[in-house]
């Protein structure tokens, strides 16, 4: 056992530890909750009586809030999230105690493809509502046990942890001189994973095989194609509670290799970038890494998109750095063009919806975006990309007004004199490059939109 896991085993038998850890978790929905007696009488390590806790009407509880929060689809058995309380009145206790006796066999998640913003589609696994909701209990069980050990530059699907986190402590390192990076991503790692390493990794600190026996279980389930069931030989399916956990199990291993290396890096889900000072240093670590990744851990490097390179000239979790001597947080070019992709298709003049309507639309994407993104220190994308919105939307009233005499008179509302509105009305260019001309931009500009509601990136900055 590690330094750390034998102070966190003293912590429980003192009873201090669960007082620190709610501390921890204070504001993490579902966060699990153990009676005090309960931890005070076991080890912190090989605990045999976990499904007792996963089964408790308080985990249950806290577990089935979650899934009712996050609803989703539903999975083969077609259970919609909102019929999951008459499917528990009707089979739950029977559910339970087949966790209890270790027979549960969960059933097989449904395939669904999402594309992926640089080509390619991401393979998710979609588990019934039920298995949801008792992947999710045992999500917050393991995490209790787990989730201290961690390293702490892991930042993926953590409580209290987040992907800004991440990307801060990046700067933190190119600022120190560290002004390469390594910059390694795991080739489909989560279809990937291989179950046996996996489950070793798990049962060093799990020692009900209970739970044991039905994490393995949805490791295995299979996967639903096309009305066929297909067995999974290997990978954990992205989709269900437990997917994130168990890949920052196969994972810790990793971190904890480049900690005792003494590296400075910082790791989400499969993300990892370490940072040093020369490109030599990085193709030597790079060699040495993938050597590690692929011979103990049995997971490939994806060699076209890992490289040694500048921070500045890399992304990572949307995000870049620019290449100053006190370097800024700045929108990677890829996440600019994701952006204006999206922005485009909200805002297609093809789509026959009112202005009201549309702008509506956009604000909640907008809105979702800038909650992540305001974490950037370039202020000028903003101004840009809200000048390039409204410029889009310019176009939208264009077309809405149609007719000369209609596009006339609405300026003339708008307070362009008869003579602009005259010319830009019997104009022959086309709502782009309309869209941009002064009578235009005094019209419909800023104030215009403000009016009309429209979400601002540069003013939601600056209100931080």
């Amino acid at each position: 056992m590690s330094s750390h896991g034998k102070q966190r085993q003293q912590k429980i038998l003192k009873g201090s530890y669960q007082q620190e850890e709610a501390v921890n978790l204070q504001g993490t929905a579902g966060a699990p909750s153990f009676p005090s007696a309960r931890i005070e009488e076991q080890s912190c390590r090989n605990w045999t009586q976990l499904m007792e806790q996963v089964v408790s009407k308080r985990n249950m509880g806290d577990a089935y809030k979650r899934v009712l929060q996050n609803k989703g689809a539903a999975g083969v058995d077609r259970v919609e999230v909102q019929n999951l309380k008459p499917y528990l009145f009707e089979h739950w206790e029977r559910i339970k105690q087949e966790l209890l006796m270790g027979t549960y066999k969960p059933s097989p998640v449904r395939r669904v493809e999402i594309p992926k913003p640089d080509g390619g589609v991401r393979l998710l696994g979609i588990p019934t509502v039920i298995d949801r909701l008792i992947q999710q209990s045992l999500l917050q069980v393991l995490n209790f046990i787990f989730n201290p050990d961690f390293s702490e530059y892991s930042y993926g699907f953590r409580p209290r942890r987040s992907a800004r986190q991440a990307v801060t402590k990046a700067q933190e390192y190119i600022n120190e001189g560290y002004r390469h990076v390594v910059d390694m991503d795991l080739s489909k790692f989560f279809d990937r994973v291989n179950h046996d390493i996996l489950m070793a990794k798990v049962a060093r600190a799990i020692g009900d095989k209970r739970v044991l026996k039905v994490i393995r279980a949805y490791l295995e389930a299979g996967v639903m194609v096309n009305g066929v069931v297909q067995e999974t030989e290997e990978g954990t399916p992205q989709g269900g509670p437990l997917s994130p956990l168990l890949a920052n199990i196969m994972l810790d291993d990793l971190d904890k290799e480049l900690e005792k290396r003494g590296h400075r890096f910082v790791r989400y889900a499969d993300d990892c970038n370490i940072y040093v000072r020369s490109k030599r240093a990085g193709e030597r670590l790079m060699m040495s890494i993938r050597e590690f990744v692929e011979g103990k851990l049995k997971l490939k490097v994806n060699e076209e998109k890992s490289a040694v390179d500048r921070p500045w000239k890399r992304k990572f979790l949307g995000f870049s750095f620019t290449s100053q001597r006190e370097t800024r947080i700045r929108i990677a070019p890829k996440t600019k063009q994701r952006f204006k992709d999206k922005v485009r298709e909200l805002t297609s003049r093809r789509r026959s919806i009112s202005m009201e309507s549309r702008i509506r639309y956009l604000n909640i994407y907008l809105r979702g975006w800038m909650g992540y993104f305001k974490l950037a220190e370039t202020p000028s994308v903003f101004h840009e990309l809200d000048e390039w919105i409204r410029r889009r939307l310019r176009t939208c009233v264009l077309k809405q007004w149609k007719k000369p005499k209609t596009r006339r008179r609405e300026l003339i509302k708008l307070g362009i004199s008869p003579e602009s509105a005259k010319k830009i009305s019997g104009s022959r260019k086309g709502y782009w490059r309309l869209s941009l001309t002064p009578q235009l931009n005094k019209a419909l500009g800023l104030h215009y939109f403000e009016t009309q509601g429209l979400f601002s990136l540069a003013s939601a900055l600056s209100k931080g």
